[in-house]
């Protein structure tokens, strides 16, 4: 059987046995795979260091009928995130990065806009400045899976939230308005849904030269990171890490 060929973006690897590794990739050709590369942590040629977490790759592999794990037969580096200094701060981003695709994404199904905004917001994880390119992330991925309400009416009431203050809960599904909001709401500022508005019509590459603080758009990344945790029904570690990076 001829091997398959895709661009992917490695998520994950695992040890497996002594000198194999279990890999999660996401190929642009059918989505999420996980496979086994055989010899892996000995083998240079095939895969030397294409198998780092964020790596983008051409992947050959075989994917086989009543078999859960395809075979991972080697892996060519296109663009590596080794490729410049990975400071804890980018490290942290990345993980983010890799966590949040390996939540949502299902097994086998191809999602081109999401694969191509991956590349596009790693593009411009390259330093210490990491919070435009996680929070962009972090909004368009919400929205590409399905799990973004709309960011300008009360959910309860279906009251215009423009010109308005907004708030939201860690149990709600969207905004809601000063009358509608439940006890422990949080707010989410006017400009951060401006901002929020900005980011779905521009590239992020718009946004690299601007100065963007922690503090920036706090409010819209807990939002994002609340709803996608309720949605999975599990914490995400990255998340946290995030918070009290100190970065």
């Amino acid at each position: 059987m001829a091997l398959k060929e895709s661009e992917a973006i490695v998520l994950r690897t695992y040890p497996l046995r002594e000198a194999d590794l279990l890999v999660t990739l996401f190929t642009r050709a059918e989505g999420k795979v996980r496979g086994v590369a055989r010899s892996a942590k000995k083998s240079k040629r095939r895969f030397g260091g294409a198998l780092e977490p964020l790596t983008y790759v051409r992947a050959f592999y075989d994917v086989r009928e009543r078999q859960d794990l395809a075979r991972l037969d080697a892996c060519e580096v296109l663009e590596s995130p080794l490729a410049t200094q990975v400071s804890y701060a980018r490290a942290v981003a990345l993980a983010h990065v890799a966590e949040l695709l390996d939540e949502l994404l299902p097994d086998h199904e191809a999602n081109d806009a999401i694969f191509r905004l991956t590349l596009s917001v790693l593009h411009v994880i390259t330093g210490p400045d990491i919070w435009m390119p996680v929070t962009y992330f972090d909004l368009w991925l919400t929205r590409l899976v399905g799990f973004l309400p709309e960011l300008t009416e009360c959910i309860v009431c279906g009251r215009s939230l423009n010109g308005t203050r907004a708030y939201f809960h860690a149990l709600a599904d969207g905004l809601m308005c000063p009358e509608d909001k439940r006890l422990a709401s949080s707010e989410i500022s006017g400009e951060s849904r401006s901002l929020a508005s900005q980011m779905f019509r521009a590239p992020v590459e718009n946004f690299a030269a601007t100065p963007w603080p922690k503090a920036q758009a706090a409010d819209l990344r807990k939002f994002l990171i609340q709803t996608l945790q309720r949605h999975i029904e599990k914490k995400l570690v990255t998340a946290a890490m995030l918070e009290k990076g100190g970065f």
